[in-house]
């Protein structure tokens, strides 16, 4: 069976992988001129690991295994609010791990021969009928298809010809930055790694894994009004913002490359769409759900998506497409919604500011640490 796949990111990449393993003739098509992932680290939470596992691509990441950290969360000034114990939740749920996205995008993509991968040809379009789709690239044909996976991204073009009725994204009022290096000499961040800092007077919040042995990955997120800024005044308003939280925060921080340092306004789909699949055609990732960061769930969820779509297409033939991809959406789309709402929820919650937040934060303080692991655990579980 002929497959498109439309975008070579961390769902597209393992999607045409598990096709193509599964015998399927895969096309990978990616608009940028070479296959490569951009950005700092990701973090991998058990149910990714076991995605990737389903599809034959998870030795990487459990070779990269998050060590014994003490996680949770923390106030801006890095003293415990929920305390967790990673290595006993990693016992119960499976392997966590934080990854270079470079790095496990190489390792993802080595299976796929180089002749099924088409790069600087972006798909513009869809034209299906009966018993296949054709796929447009700059106004002409370029295949012929009996199935389409489309995992475009955030900003999917595809997703709003095929639900033009839908809202599509929203801001979510906050900016993300994103940052990379090696552990800084002298600085001890030891009781820092795997927890994130928040703050009840700014609703700002810090994030720390440690990437390997070697190198630190760093998050912020912070309120934002008006238009996103660009990279400089984002991290002069960032070290501004965290200049009296614990040292670590800024010194990690301005130790960063500025060009190193990757700036987003969070955005994702105003609303749940109404089905991942039309007719031969299905939508993973970030284009069928994108969803706020603060479960760390997007690429977990754009991997349990890549294993569905491959396992639901396995040994289909082109007259079952349709069928198969309907039992990949009534799958998928209910959980992936849930997970929405979910991750709406925990920014709500995290970025509460005055007496709302003081609240939160004596109440957290008050949960036993084997209770919190017990929770991690159950979130890493979803």
């Amino acid at each position: 069976m002929k497959v498109v796949v439309v975008g070579a990111g961390l769902g597209g990449v393992p999607a045409a992988v598990g096709l193509h393993r599964r015998g399927h003739e895969v096309t990978l098509y990616e608009r940028a001129p070479e296959l490569r992932e951009a950005g700092t680290a990701i973090v991998i939470t058990p149910n990714g690991v076991r995605a990737l596992d389903a599809l034959g691509l998870g030795d990487y990441v459990r070779g990269q295994a998050m060590p014994a950290v003490t996680g949770g969360l923390r106030d801006w000034r890095g003293r415990p609010l929920l305390v967790t114990d990673v290595a006993q939740a990693q016992q119960t749920v499976g392997t966590t791990a934080a990854v270079s996205r470079a790095e496990l995008h190489r390792a993802l993509r080595a299976p796929l021969p180089a002749e099924s991968v088409r790069t600087a040809t972006p798909v513009h379009h869809l034209e299906p009928d009966l018993t296949g789709v054709t796929v447009i690239s700059d106004g002409q044909p370029v295949a012929r298809a009996d199935a389409v996976i489309v995992a475009d991204g955030i900003g999917s073009g595809l997703r709003s010809r095929l639900f033009p009725g839908h809202p599509g994204l929203r801001r979510a009022g906050r900016v993300d930055l994103r940052g990379m290096l090696p552990r800084p000499a002298g600085l001890d961040v030891t009781g820092l790694l795997g927890s994130i800092l928040i703050d009840r007077r700014s609703g700002g919040m810090f994030g720390l894994f440690p990437v390997g042995e070697r190198d630190l990955y760093w998050f912020t997120d912070s309120a934002l009004r008006g238009t996103p800024p660009g990279a400089d005044e984002a991290l002069r308003d960032v070290l501004s913002l965290m200049a009296d939280w614990h040292p670590a925060v800024p010194a990690l921080i301005e130790a960063t490359p500025p060009a190193d340092v990757y700036v987003d306004a969070i955005a994702c789909l105003a609303e749940p769409l109404p089905s991942f699949a039309i007719g031969r055609i299905a939508l993973l990732g970030d284009a069928a759900h994108a969803m706020t960061p603060d479960l760390g769930q997007g690429a977990n969820q754009a991997f349990e998506d890549a294993a569905a779509v491959t396992r639901h297409l396995a040994d289909a033939e082109p007259a079952e497409v349709t069928e198969r991809l309907l039992r990949y959406d009534a799958e998928r789309r209910p959980r992936t919604s849930s997970l929405m709402r979910a991750s709406s929820r925990q920014a709500w919650l995290t970025s509460r500011t005055g007496a709302t937040a003081w609240v939160r934060d004596t109440l957290l303080r008050a949960v036993p640490r084997r209770l919190a692991t017990r929770r991690l655990a159950a979130m890493w579980h979803v």
